[in-house]
C-alpha cells in the first residue's frame, strides 16, 4: 500500500513538472493545427464564416499558380536539403579531427550567416545581385561582360534562391555534424587505422553511419525551414518572374493578407503540414528501424 502511494506521489510530481510544457504545446501547436484544418473548410470574409467543405481545396488544385508554387517548393526542398547535408558532411568530416583552433575557425566562419537576420542577408544579396546598381552588375560592366539579371530571369532565379538559402542555412548543419563526429569514440578510428583502412572508407563506413541520427535531424529541420521560406522570396523576387520563384508560403501569405482569402490560405497551410509529414516520416522511420 505504501509502495502504491509512493508511486502515485512520484507520478503526480513528475506530471506537475511537465504539465506547463504540455499545456503550452497544446495551446500553441496542437490548437493552431486543428483551427487551421477547421478554417480550411470555410469561406471567410470580414464578418462571416460560411461552411464550404472541400471547396477551398478544389480552388487550389484548379489554380495554376498554386500548382506552380507547390512544384517550386518541392524543388527548393530537394536541392537545398541535399546540398546542405552533402556539403555539411564534407566540411565536417574534413576538419573534425584537425587542430581545435582550426576547427573553431571553420565553425565560426560558416555559422556567421546563421546568426545574421534573414532580412539582413536578403538585403545583402539584393545589393549584390541588383541588375541596375548591384555590385556584381557593376563589376561585370567594368570588366566588359554582359550584365545578367539573375533575379529577373526564369532560367537563373531558382538556382540563385537555392544558392542563397543554402549559404544561409549550411552553417548550422556543419556545427551539428562536427559536434556529432567529435563525440564518436576515438578507439574506432584507431582500430581502423591499425587495420589499414583508408580515410575515405573510414568516413563512408564508420563516420557517416554513426552520425545518421544527426543527418535525420538536419534533414527534417531543413525540410521544415525550406517549406517556410518567405523572406528571401519577398525581398529578392516577389515571387517573380512569372511566379517562377513563388513558394507555398508566399502563396499562403498573398491569399491571407493581400486577397483576404483566409479559408484558401488555411487550406494551403494544411497541405504544407501534410507535405512536411510525408517528407519527414520516412526519415524518422529509417532512424528507428536501425
Amino acid at each position: 500500500m505504501n509502495a502504491n502511494k509512493e508511486r502515485l506521489r512520484n507520478n503526480i510530481i513528475g506530471y506537475s513538472f511537465v504539465m506547463p510544457q504540455i499545456i503550452l504545446f497544446l495551446i500553441f501547436m496542437v490548437y493552431p493545427i486543428i483551427e487551421g484544418v477547421r478554417l480550411s473548410l470555410y469561406k471567410i470574409d470580414y464578418q462571416n464564416q460560411i461552411f464550404v467543405g472541400l471547396e477551398n481545396y478544389k480552388i487550389l488544385f484548379n489554380d495554376p499558380i498554386f500548382i506552380k508554387s507547390m512544384i517550386n517548393t518541392i524543388i527548393f526542398v530537394i536541392f537545398i536539403v541535399a546540398l546542405t547535408v552533402i556539403f555539411g558532411l564534407f566540411v565536417a568530416s574534413a576538419v573534425f579531427d584537425k587542430n581545435p583552433k582550426y576547427v573553431s575557425f571553420i565553425r565560426g566562419s560558416y555559422y556567421i550567416p546563421v546568426m545574421v537576420s534573414m532580412v539582413v542577408m536578403s538585403m545583402v544579396w539584393n545589393f549584390l545581385l541588383n541588375p541596375a546598381n548591384g555590385l556584381i552588375s557593376y563589376l561585370a560592366r567594368q570588366s566588359g561582360f554582359t550584365v545578367v539579371n539573375f533575379l529577373g530571369n526564369k532560367n537563373y532565379v531558382k538556382p540563385v534562391i537555392i544558392l542563397i538559402t543554402f549559404a544561409i542555412n549550411v552553417g548550422q548543419a556543419i556545427i551539428l555534424y562536427i559536434a556529432a563526429m567529435i563525440g564518436i569514440p576515438k578507439d574506432l578510428f584507431e582500430a581502423a587505422e591499425v587495420d589499414g583502412i583508408s580515410r575515405y572508407h573510414m568516413i563512408t563506413k564508420i563516420l557517416i553511419p554513426l552520425v545518421k541520427p544527426t543527418t535525420v535531424y538536419i534533414i527534417i529541420m531543413n525540410i521544415i525551414a525550406v517549406l517556410k521560406i518567405f523572406v528571401v522570396i519577398q525581398l529578392l523576387t516577389g515571387g517573380g518572374p512569372n511566379n517562377e520563384s513563388t513558394t507555398l508560403m508566399y502563396y499562403l501569405y498573398n491569399n491571407a493578407f493581400k486577397y483576404n482569402r483566409l479559408g484558401v490560405a488555411s487550406a494551403v497551410g494544411v497541405i504544407m503540414f501534410l507535405i512536411t509529414l510525408a517528407l519527414s516520416i520516412p526519415q524518422l522511420k529509417s532512424m528507428f528501424e536501425d
